[in-house]
């Protein structure tokens, strides 16, 4: 150990500005690293400061890995094959710390000596060969591993979409190729729950079979499912989901179905259901139908959580009622709200009350919501008034 390098290794460990640096680096050069979430960027910046800590000591004792840091490395990588990321994208990301690294430390004043400066390069070098090596090992064997149990992957494939542990659409696809499956879209996110306490039992078994009802015998093994605490959380094609209701209310389950984001909004429509499920009132939920993406987020507005503007929380609870020639119905939807009554609606508008119901009809079905029911009536209330 020298002095100069001691010195140099205090001053990077005491500035925060070296992990950030790095941390931006990587995210500029290296594609898979810039559409992480803030979830996975912390777990970026902790391995950032770990590795830089190493590193720098290894420096300043001309030391080596030892035993603990390869299976740091080899648990590194088989996080990666489990959440997708390209292992070339991850080995890059370690080339271009590594090349922060030095310009930071050849940055210092005064400079290093050549002595200090070649034991560096030697140092970065051999390490980033051994990690190489050890990565790439335990990145194969976890992939391989996660292809030969597949329901196990395909369960930790939806753990890491719900929660945000992904790098890109591209990453996300490359992993399902690998399990020999394909993301539906467009995709019906469901999440059920028990309606009693003590309902059905919620394990990953209740899941797959959840999952063969709705989308077939061949569903459990073509589309993932997992368990989340007290719920059950499934993705499914979008034309499945239309047959939630009648299934969940078979095994005694209530739940949300969330069609409207995209494949790289996942974790916001877990969120979505998850609160929707967790903060709706009894009367929201029919054995009839499941909580959808309209129900989610008039729960979300009233609870102080708007998660999408009035113009779209309007368009997913109208819909068709907003669309050219069926002026007359929402017509008949507004003064039925206003006046709470098929008669006094009737009245208002000059029709026959029979004519006031058929419209009423009409629009349950063409918005799926009966304006009968209270907590319909409700969110087509709330949707009509922000329209405006």
């Amino acid at each position: 150990m020298t002095e100069e390098r001691e010195r140099v290794r205090q001053q990077l460990i005491a500035d925060p500005r070296a992990v950030a640096t790095i941390v931006a680096a990587v995210r500029e050069q290296v594609p898979a690293y810039a559409a992480l979430d803030d979830s996975r960027l912390h777990e970026v910046r902790a391995i950032a400061a770990w590795a830089l800590d190493r590193l720098l000591d290894l420096w300043v004792t001309d030391g080596a890995l030892t035993p603990a840091d390869l299976r740091r490395f080899r648990g590194i990588a088989a996080a990666r094959a489990a959440d997708g990321r390209p292992m070339p994208a991850v080995l890059r990301a370690y080339r271009v710390a590594a090349t922060v690294l030095t310009d930071e430390i050849a940055a210092a004043t005064p400079p290093l000596g050549a002595p200090d400066a070649f034991a560096l390069t030697r140092m970065a070098l051999t390490t980033l060969d051994t990690l190489a090596e050890e990565m790439a090992t335990a990145y194969t064997a976890t992939s391989e591993d996660l292809a030969g149990d597949r329901d196990r992957a395909l369960r930790l494939l939806l753990d890491d979409l719900i929660t945000g542990r992904h790098a890109s659409i591209g990453a996300l696809t490359d992993r399902a190729a690998r399990l020999g499956v394909q993301l539906p879209d467009p995709y019906c996110l469901l999440v059920a729950e028990p309606t009693e306490v003590a309902g059905p039992a919620v394990t990953q078994e209740a899941a797959l079979g959840l999952l063969a009802a709705l989308n077939g015998p061949g569903g459990a093994s073509t589309f993932p499912a997992t368990v989340r605490g007290s719920r059950l959380v499934l993705l499914l094609p979008a034309a499945a989901g239309g047959r939630a209701p009648e299934v969940l209310h078979e095994r005694g389950l209530r739940g949300c179905a969330i069609s409207g984001e995209s494949l790289d909004r996942i974790a916001v429509a877990y969120r979505l259901a998850a609160d929707a499920l967790e903060t709706a009132p009894a009367h929201a939920h029919h054995p009839a139908r499941v909580l959808t993406d309209g129900d989610a987020q008039v729960l979300a507005l009233l609870g102080g959580r708007p998660a999408a503007t009035p113009e779209h929380l309007s368009r997913l609870i109208l819909g068709p009622l907003v669309q050219p020639g069926r002026h007359h119905l929402m017509e008949a939807l507004t003064t039925y709200l206003d006046t709470g009554s098929a008669n006094a609606a009737a009245r208002r508008l000059g029709l026959h009350p029979q004519s006031l119901r058929y419209r009423l009809r009409r629009i349950s079905d063409l918005t799926q919501r009966d304006p009968r029911d209270p907590w319909q009536r409700l969110t087509l209330d709330i949707a009509r008034t922000i329209a405006h």
